[in-house]
């Protein structure tokens, strides 16, 4: 599933924005099935435009039937009458979506017998401390297991001590989650931390969800500022 918001606060409209020819979201969509890992591929969009753009090319979106605050939300939405295990959500500004990071957050349930798992995401490390500072990167921290404590758009933890060997890690906006996780998220009002950050997944951390994050080396670029536009053009080049 590939939440659409087009009245993106940072970048209106980003995702129709053109990328190499054709639409970043159309770009992510196609991404998505070429990664040849799921039975369906969706767009959720409340936006006609978005829904025209997918369907007009050949692929399959859904229009949601109410107002949403995040992504998940618009995804439960959808699948709440579907016969499904495992939801994956692909953000619609990650072009530069491939096989191999999917793949990991996928094996990540493969030997969770007990599903002491309920959803798991992805985070690669970062060590530029511009980026570290940005607060349109999301930053998370994990324990010994690779569990979510926590996520930032502030540096975490705090670099008091430079020197203390701190790794950094970005959270990338890919989750796979048990349905019923997903359900529980849709009907749990958000809290005022979540509220505050601005970053839906805190939500499951504060309703006692267990978030497993798997590390990844590729980058990519997500699309949330006119600058990412720019940047993304020239790595598809």
């Amino acid at each position: 599933m590939i939440p659409a918001r087009y009245s993106a606060s940072r970048f209106p409209g980003k995702l129709m924005e053109s990328l190499a020819g054709k639409s970043v979201i159309l770009r992510t969509y196609e991404a998505t099935v070429a990664t040849q890992l799921f039975d369906e591929v969706y767009v959720v969009t409340d936006s006609a435009i978005i829904f025209d753009e997918i369907t007009s090319h050949g692929g399959k979106a859904i229009m949601s039937k109410k107002e949403h605050q995040s992504g998940s939300d618009r995804i439960a939405e959808a699948v709440e009458d579907l016969d499904v295990d495992i939801v994956v959500n692909v953000q619609g500004d990650e072009p530069f979506t491939e096989r191999e990071s999917l793949e990991k957050v996928l094996n990540a349930f493969k030997d969770d017998h007990d599903k002491t798992i309920d959803l798991a995401s992805l985070m690669v490390e970062i060590t530029d401390w511009d980026e570290i500072n940005n607060p349109n990167t999301v930053k998370v921290i994990v324990d010994q297991n690779n569990f979510a404590l926590y996520f930032s758009r502030s540096p975490i933890p705090y670099p008091r001590d430079k020197e203390a060997g701190t790794h950094y890690f970005k959270h990338k906006g890919i989750y796979a989650f048990r349905k019923q996780a997903l359900l529980d998220f849709y009907r749990l009002p958000m809290q005022f931390i979540e509220a505050t950050e601005k970053i839906e997944c805190i939500r499951y951390l504060e309703y006692g969800k267990r978030i497993k994050m798997v590390e990844t080396t590729i980058q990519g670029v997500e699309i949330d500022t006119p600058e990412d536009l720019e940047r993304a053009k020239k790595l598809w080049k």
